[in-house]
């Protein structure tokens, strides 16, 4: 790490504040060019502890970056992760307050919930299938906090990986009883299909980056839990919604997932 203990807290505060307010603070590479990747862990997890502290209950963890459709979207070509709280997740259907927000965007991706915990350094796929209890269709919603021109990967992680909900599917179907490289999504917004993608597009298969997750959290000391859920990564590009939008992805047999920004 190249920032101070100091310089990581401070900046944890601004995110913070950030999100509070639902404003967006300049780019960390900006002003400070050296920043390392452990550096913007190190700051998200002084934020997520922050608000661990203020009574929130953590409920999983993000993937993202997973897809060359991501990679290509943002020009950052490494996967990364963040935190999930409870107050971020929706079922379908639901209203969105589309002002809790900053530069929101949705995406298309699955979930997965592990009914056991899954640990590295070597986690295989079969690893990961065999740890999950289910998958489930999800829409993540994303949340910047940081402008968006010029951002690096190490701008990203600090901002929880632009991670602001997840709204979930209804139907929920164990690895074994569908190929879940084939799930489609089509996504529309307002009536008019604006994306297209399979769940192949992440990484193969699209729990393996669930078994990225657990060897990359190994060199941490940590584990994924039982009971947690992971959103496994995007298959389509990001698509911008505004108030008032009507938002619908098709996942055929998983489902339908609908959802309104008010």
């Amino acid at each position: 790490m190249t920032l101070t203990a100091e310089q990581r807290e401070r900046i944890a505060s601004e995110l913070a504040e950030a999100d509070r307010a639902h404003g967006v603070i300049p780019r960390i590479t900006a002003r400070f060019p050296d920043a390392t990747i452990e550096d913007s862990y190190a700051i998200q997890a002084i934020w997520r502890d922050k608000n661990l502290a203020a009574g929130r209950t953590l409920v999983g963890r993000k993937i993202g970056l997973t897809s060359k459709a991501m990679q290509q979207a943002t020009g950052i070509s490494e996967p990364d992760y963040g935190v999930m709280f409870d107050d971020t997740v929706y079922a379908s259907g639901a209203e969105i307050p589309f002002d809790d927000f900053s530069n929101v965007r949705i995406e298309v991706e699955l979930a997965f919930v592990l009914r056991a915990p899954l640990e590295g350094p070597d986690c295989t796929l079969d690893d990961a299938l065999a740890a999950i209890d289910y998958a489930v269709p999800a829409l993540e919603v994303l949340n910047s906090h940081i402008e968006l021109e010029g951002r690096t990967i190490v701008d990203t992680i600090s901002d929880n990986a632009a991670y602001g909900a997840m709204v979930l599917g209804d139907v929920r179907m164990r690895p074994d009883e569908i190929d879940l490289r084939w799930v489609p999504g089509v996504l529309s917004r307002n009536g008019e299909i604006k994306e297209t993608g399979v769940a192949a597009g992440v990484l193969g298969h699209p729990a393996t980056g669930v078994a990225w997750l657990a060897n990359k959290f190994h060199q941490h000391g940590a584990r994924l839990e039982a009971g947690e859920i992971i959103l496994a990564g995007s298959f389509t590009r990001p698509m911008w919604v505004h108030k008032g939008d009507e938002v619908r992805c098709d996942y055929r047999e998983m489902g339908v997932i609908t959802c309104r920004f008010v």
